[in-house]
């Protein structure tokens, strides 16, 4: 439905095509819109119930949400509501259904567009899904519901790891809220003694403004080891072997793994010959998607794609978490956006220029001791990060075997433990 105008201040909320993503409703993915009452009946015919699939018909087509609550949200363009029969077909089940090879095929070959493939209403209607028995319908959905459970729970324990570490951050080295209290003659907060005589308690004229007494202002290249490009080339996907990282693969401040390409173990050293990624690097987007970097976590075998590059903190107090804080916070990524170059197809960053640019660079003690906050944090990210992997690996092999009734059900129930 075209929306375009008719939005207020207030209201009901607008779901757009851009919140749909990883069978979730992003509502932080796009700016909040709203329309009136008025237009929510014109173009509703009534709120979202429980049981209820969303679907994109476009740019892109089919990605899915599965609806637990009734809402009274109204949806936007590129956008179908599918609303299963009553005691024909479970609503998770058909979410699930959706997300078959077959289906998806099905769906993929009903769609038609030159620049964009889109799906009618019409067409959506033929698609075919199966349709076992409801009782096996709802067994198979619990199991697969609850595997997609303890993955969302393990993505929001990561949130809530990640902005406690990026809170602290914020607070001594952005903010400098323990010079600042030091400098009233106060105590600094939520800090033993030992951790508040690293801070000093005045501020010094810098290049980068007012900055704790002592501090140092850098040049990235003189405080790590080194910063490498990556391939100006794709290799071969293979079916299995050492991962590519591509930009999709960077959320911002992490990696997401779930849609993976792979090279041949033939053709590795080719494409580390520049640099090898290892646990405690970090990497980041530097043209088209400009500013995401993310950590490699422990245990993953991979190297650079295009547009990706990579900095290995120093050896020597290198402080790797310490590092990439300070490359997600506001000051570095504003220093990002003055440096852009604006560009006729894409914007990039001057990779070259990159090593000059400055940081602040405390004094080792201080680093280190973040670093020891914040690595026990990020150690628990990683390792919820594997574990979802393994878990969504699971319900992908459990998927197609549930859905068609092949794998009986407390066999799949023991996988899933």
């Amino acid at each position: 439905m075209k929306l375009g105008g008719q939005f207020t201040g207030s209201g009901h909320r607008v779901i757009s095509a851009k919140l749909l993503k990883d069978g979730r409703i992003d509502l932080e993915a796009d700016e909040p819109r709203y329309v009136s009452s008025a237009v929510y009946a014109k173009w509703m015919k009534g709120p979202l119930l429980p049981g209820d699939v969303l679907m994109t018909s476009e740019a892109p087509l089919g990605e899915l949400a599965f609806v637990n609550t009734s809402l009274d949200w109204c949806l936007g363009q590129r956008l179908f509501a599918i609303r299963p029969k009553k005691n024909r077909l479970d609503g998770c089940f058909a979410y699930y259904a959706l997300q078959l090879r077959q289906v998806r095929e099905d769906l993929l070959g009903r769609s038609s567009g030159t620049t964009v493939q889109g799906i009618r209403q019409s067409e959506l209607r033929r698609v075919r899904i199966p349709v076992p028995d409801l009782s096996l319908q709802t067994a198979a959905a619990s199991v697969l519901k609850a595997i997609d459970d303890r993955i969302a729970l393990m993505r929001e324990t990561n949130a809530t790891l990640e902005a406690i570490a990026q809170a602290l951050f914020k607070s001594w080295i952005v903010d400098f809220d323990p010079v600042r209290a030091k400098q009233q003659g106060l105590a600094p907060a939520g800090m033993d003694e030992a951790t508040a005589a690293l801070f000093p308690d005045s501020f010094e004229e810098s290049a980068l403004g007012l900055v704790p007494q002592g501090w140092r202002v850098n040049q990235i290249g003189k405080v790590v080891e080194g910063v490498y490009d990556g391939p100006h080339a794709t290799p071969a996907e293979a079916d299995e072997g050492p991962v590519f990282l591509g930009i999709k693969n960077l959320t911002g401040t992490g990696l997401d793994l779930g849609d993976i390409r792979h090279i041949a173990e033939s053709d590795w050293a080719q494409w580390t010959r520049r640099v090898s990624p290892r646990a405690g690097d970090i990497v980041f987007s530097y043209e088209a998607t400009l500013g995401f970097f993310a950590l490699i976590p422990p245990g993953l075998r991979c190297c650079l794609g295009r547009r990706l590059a990579l900095i290995r903190p120093a050896a020597s107090a290198g402080c790797a978490h310490f590092l990439f804080h300070q490359f997600v916070a506001a000051p570095f990524q504003r220093l990002l956006a003055k440096h852009t170059i604006q560009g006729a197809t894409v914007d990039r960053i001057a990779l070259k220029q990159f090593p000059s640019y400055p940081i602040l660079n405390p004094p080792d003690a201080l680093k280190i001791a973040f670093d020891d906050l914040a690595a026990p944090l990020w150690a628990r990210i990683h390792q919820n990060q594997a574990q979802a992997q393994t878990l969504a690996t699971l319900r992908d092999t459990l998927l197609p075997r549930l859905i068609s009734g092949r794998l009986r059900l407390p066999d799949a129930e023991a996988q899933a433990i």
